[in-house]
């Protein structure tokens, strides 16, 4: 007897996928999106038009002085109290972070204490007051503590310089909230990897030396590159103590030609080119440590498991 109808599975023939069918999606119309956009549009255009053509502005005076000595010379002291201060800043927020998450309770009060007042206080009252130190400390010397004699003196108001004055205010401000990133960050590591190196015999220098802090610079390097952009607008704020940066140069400029808002212009053209480079930079910077996490994840490992062969 003949069957038919028998399915395709039992003749072990293959079943074709169907194709699949384009779908035919309408998106609904969105007028109002379409207007805002134009009335954006037209804005920025508007804008950007009354600014060009407004003759208040004196365009002429502003290329003149855009690439002048003096500015230029005004933007190296910005661009030095910035990386200066932000090197010193990190050096010091790190030592702070470990001393907080150190187990000796005076050394996480002294951290805490340093923390809470330097971001308590203005940067500009800071900035002042080291400025000013000269009038409570007359001298720094080196010698024998408790008014003893001293070895070797220096003047303030001959050491603290308005430079001077304007890196000890920007590092040791910009090192109290360093500390509460770098902390962030050192707590963003799992537990269990620093007590794996601790059960090894690591020291505590070494797990944060080698476990530790590579795994927690993923974490700490975005707000430190927004604090490194911040620092750029930040030390305009030397200008109250004249200390010779961008600002201060260009005020000292408009107060002799009187054109206040085209070196001010002048100025704010700069403060955006250092930001923007440094945020293309900060891009870059977090990109490569993004991609290289679990190439350092696996070097953190080969670092526990190298220690562990060699404390056998």
């Amino acid at each position: 007897m003949e069957v038919t109808g028998a399915p395709e599975a039992a003749t072990g023939a293959r079943t074709e996928p169907e194709p699949h069918l384009p779908i035919d999606a309408i998106r609904p119309p969105r007028p109002g999106r379409w207007i805002a956009a134009a009335v954006a549009v037209f804005a920025m255009v508007w804008l950007l038009y009354t600014i060009i053509v407004n003759e208040n502005l004196h365009w002429d005076v502003i290329a003149e002085y855009l690439t002048d000595g003096r500015i230029l010379g005004g933007l190296w002291v910005t661009i030095q109290l910035t990386v200066l201060s932000m090197v010193i800043g990190l050096a010091l927020g790190v030592l702070a972070a470990v001393m907080q998450l150190s187990g000796s309770p005076i050394l996480r009060a002294a951290s805490g204490l340093y923390t809470w007042f330097f971001r308590g206080t203005p940067l500009l009252v800071q900035l002042i007051f080291w400025f000013n130190i000269g009038l409570v400390f007359p001298s720094f010397g080196i010698g024998v503590p408790f008014d003893g004699p001293k070895l070797i003196e220096w003047q303030a108001n001959e050491l603290i310089t308005p430079f001077t004055a304007a890196l000890l205010g920007l590092a040791i401000n910009e090192g109290a909230y360093m500390a509460e990133i770098v902390r962030a960050g050192i707590r963003s590591v799992d537990p269990g990897q620093r007590e794996a190196a601790e059960a090894l015999g690591m020291s505590h220098r070494q797990v944060l030396r080698r476990v530790v802090l590579p795994q927690a610079m993923r974490v700490i390097i975005p707000p430190t590159g927004n604090q490194f952009i911040s620092m750029l607008k930040t030390t305009s704020m030397v200008s109250v103590i004249a200390g010779a940066e961008l600002l201060t140069v260009s005020q000292r400029i408009y107060l002799g030609n009187f054109e206040v808002i085209a070196m001010l212009i002048v100025a704010s053209i700069w403060y955006i080119v250092l930001t923007t480079i440094a945020s293309i930079g900060q891009h870059f910077i977090e990109k490569r440590f993004e991609r290289g996490h679990h190439a350092l994840q696996t070097r953190v490992r080969r670092n526990l498991r190298l220690f562990g062969k060699g404390s056998v």
